[in-house]
């Protein structure tokens, strides 16, 4: 918004930013804003469900906010004053459902430049490791046949049973038999697979974590870092006509990635810093030892940890499996930490395989590269062809040195700092299709839906489009709306109101806008400017229509009280966000730092303890960045904030284009009394008894010049004077408490202008918290 951008680009990267090629990290970023919406982690959830729930809400958003259409009138029908048809809705719902609900490192411009330069210095090793072996194609084929000629051959199992013991997740196997945990993380738990199998014998069993872009990073797991870790794995057998399981011994275990014997992160203790936890992760040993205290968790590091990985278990004899035998496998889980399953490490996507080979195990080289061997050559990514390049140049003796300088090089890969969630196309894997829902229920489908646009607006002539063909479909120069839309936001947010009294529904229904003239020529002009919002503000602010006085004219008060011939300026409360930053600005305490993390407000301790989860994050700023501008504040959607509701807020459960003013006893109340709002008065009498002159009256017309950018009239002067006067006077009578009411630490007090005391300080902290209350500081004239 500070530099710029032009509209139709920030909208393409809002909706497809991901998509854009070659994108930057910040368009990235910016695409999850369609990750805004609300979800659901509760326990015994259907996940499904709640994913389509998700998209409906990116749907509603969608049509405010771009074409200001009330779209989800015809989720459960076919629109009943908008030609919108139920299957037009499901073809723009199609754009938005083939995408992963993804989540993506974040790294520093110093981390970016760091990780570029190991890439490309791994490169040049790479291509030093081809110039020792001009052949090396040869010998990467001839590798990959030895590979596939000593490799244990396994066969996927097609399980019949998956589950969560309690209940507390769903876990779903997929079509390639892997088996999916989303909904509830857990810290804690046994994941139980059950089903028969076509071998009439096995001697091991092997696991694949595998990656999925709906689990943190891509996963395999689900912990901050995208990791799992297993405490105890288990194999069961029951044969026809036994109602008994009886244990499998397993008597090795091998993996694709092993370490050495590492204590917990701090996250996963069971009390932080706690010297008496015990767990402990390591080999995949630890996977069969019996022991709940250890566990194997492949952790590669930064950036290689997001790979799939492989172990296995040899049975200590091999398992007969007559004809309808059953086979159990219980993972328990026991090394996360608490805090209601944020602090977790739980698998996220995992297939089993079987083998009846003797002695089986799994490659010491990345699973990624025997994934790979898997496909045929024309099958292929790119990605596949460097996991087996990555093996075979580790398996060569000859280059042990250069193998040793890329290691080091990937181990000075950074942890990023922060992470973003945001959309991501879905895999070749995982494409969905989308059917048209019975009156919008999501466990109702009928038939097949194809991506595609309400066509009673400007076609979309791509065959087989894309997120990011919509984006570009929607910001066309021949779109009717999207200018429309926004020029009469940018209206409304300047005038209060806008020139189409309902910004989120430009329909049938919506009355019929009293200067339509003046929109569509707005909104032609702000696509000739190239977009530019700035420009566009510009236009509005210099034109006389705004520059009128706000003063109601006698004659107009029952002709046009809403002024919507716009006979007069603008004149409305101030949105709650700035109504904050006023106070924080007129009283010199406004943090106007651009960028950065966000802060915790302060918020009644009620609402922190009053959680059925408890807000232990929420730790509330103590130094000058508790006066960051509104924008850089934490809000939960599921405790509005007092200050910012009261002022009409919306709580961002939904979609909201237009708030509705009131004006309640509330307001007031929290201008007067609110932390930060009395912290602001503080500071403001004592920025007026610094900068404000010697006297009285100068320093009033000064506090006046700050609150409402207008000297002080005679008027105003004599008001307050008499308020000085008489605080001043019950100050001193000890009737309020001179430290309490002058600063904010009163055992600390600052250091205070030549001559003033603390009363001077209490008495104009009482002054400007009338200036901070007064119609014409809250209200835009």
């Amino acid at each position: 918004l500070n530099q710029d951008l032009p509209y139709d680009q920030f909208l393409v990267e809002q909706l497809a930013g991901d998509l854009i090629p070659n994108r930057t990290q910040d368009q990235l970023v910016a695409s999850g804003f369609m990750r805004n919406g609300m979800v659901n982690e509760e326990g015994a959830i259907i996940t499904e469900q709640f994913r389509l729930e998700g998209i409906f809400d990116r749907m509603d958003c969608f049509g405010k906010a771009t074409l200001g259409l009330s779209l989800q009138c015809a989720q459960c029908h076919s629109h009943k004053f908008d030609p919108i048809s139920q299957d037009e809705y499901f073809g723009l719902f199609a754009f938005f459902n083939e995408t992963h609900e993804a989540k993506s490192w974040i790294y520093s411009n110093e981390q970016i430049q760091t990780i570029d330069s190991n890439r490309a210095q791994i490169q040049s090793l790479e291509n030093q490791v081809k110039d020792r072996h001009p052949n090396w194609r040869t010998e990467l084929a001839a590798w990959e046949a030895e590979q596939k000629t000593s490799a244990t051959q396994w066969t996927i199992w097609d399980t019949d049973l998956q589950e969560w013991e309690g209940g507390l997740n769903h876990p779903e196997e997929l079509d390639d038999h892997s088996i999916l945990i989303l909904g509830h993380p857990s810290v804690q738990g046994v994941a139980k697979i059950e089903g028969e199998t076509p071998l009439t014998m096995a001697t091991g069993m092997r696991f694949e974590a595998l990656l999925h872009k709906d689990l943190p990073f891509g996963g395999p797991g689900r912990s901050y870092w995208g990791t799992f870790a297993i405490s105890e794995w288990e194999v069961y057998r029951k044969w026809p006509n036994e109602t008994e399981w009886t244990p499998v011994e397993l008597s090795a275990a091998s993996a694709d990635f092993d370490f050495e014997l590492r204590e917990l992160r701090e996250y996963f203790q069971k009390k932080k810093d706690d010297a008496e936890d015990e767990r402990r992760i390591g080999p995949a040993q630890f996977l069969i030892d019996g022991d709940k205290e250890t566990a194997w968790s492949p952790d590669r590091g930064p950036i290689l940890r997001h790979a799939p990985s492989s172990a296995a278990v040899v049975f200590k004899e091999p398992v007969a499996l007559p004809q309808g035998s059953q086979l159990r496998v219980r993972f328990t889980k026991n090394h996360g930490g608490g805090n209601f399953g944020l602090d977790n490490q739980q698998i996220g996507r995992f297939r089993l395989a079987l083998t009846e080979r003797p002695q089986p195990q799994v490659p010491a080289y990345d699973h990624a590269a025997t994934i790979a061997l898997s496909k045929s050559k024309a099958e292929r990514s790119p990605e596949d062809n460097a996991a087996l390049f990555k093996a075979w140049r580790k398996s060569v003796t000859s280059l042990e040195e250069l193998n040793t300088q890329i290691a080091a090089l990937e181990a000075e890969f950074p942890e990023a700092k922060t992470s973003v969630l945001h959309t991501a196309e879905t895999e070749s894997d995982f494409k969905r299709v989308t059917r048209l829902l019975e009156r919008g229920s999501w466990n109702q489908p009928k038939h097949t839906v194809t991506r595609s646009v309400p066509a009673i607006l400007n076609p979309l002539p791509t065959k087989n489009p894309t997120r990011l063909d919509l984006a570009h479909w929607v910001t066309e120069k021949d779109a009717p709306l999207t200018a429309r839309v926004q020029v009469n936001r940018i209206w409304q947010a300047l005038f209060g109101q806008a020139l189409v009294p309902t910004p989120e529904d430009f329909g049938t229904r919506a009355p019929m806008p009293e200067h339509l003239e003046l929109l569509d020529w707005l909104a032609v002009e702000f696509m000739e400017i190239d977009w530019s919002q700035k420009r566009l503000i510009k236009t509005i602010l210099s034109s006389e229509t705004y520059q009128q006085s706000s003063r109601l004219r006698p004659d107009l008060i029952d002709k046009d009280p809403r002024n919507t011939l716009l006979a007069r300026g603008p004149r409305f409360r101030a949105e709650a966000e700035v109504v904050r930053d006023i106070a924080l600005a007129a009283s010199g305490l406004l943090n106007t730092e651009i960028g950065g993390p966000s802060v915790f407000p302060p918020v009644p301790e009620s609402m922190l303890k009053d959680n059925f989860q408890p807000v232990q994050y929420w730790i509330e700023a103590t130094d000058e960045k508790r006066y960051r501008r509104s924008l850089y504040i934490f809000r939960k959607r599921a405790m509005p904030d007092p200050a910012l509701t009261s002022f009409d807020a919306p709580n961002a459960d939904a979609s909201c284009v237009r708030r509705i003013l009131s004006n309640t006893p509330l307001s007031a109340l929290t201008s007067l009394n609110e932390p930060v709002f009395v912290e602001a008065a503080k500071a403001m009498g004592l920025r007026i008894l610094n900068e404000g002159g010697k006297t009285d009256v100068s320093r009033i017309n000064y506090g006046y010049l700050l609150a409402t950018g207008r000297p002080a009239s005679k008027a105003d002067t004599e008001v307050l004077l008499d308020l000085l006067e008489g605080q001043r006077q019950r100050l001193a009578d000890g009737w309020l408490n001179t430290r309490e009411i002058a600063f904010r630490y009163a055992d600390n007090p600052p250091e205070l202008p030549p001559g003033a005391t603390p009363r001077d300080v209490a008495s104009w902290a009482i002054a400007s918290r009338v200036l901070l209350n007064l119609d014409e500081t809250l209200n835009k004239n």
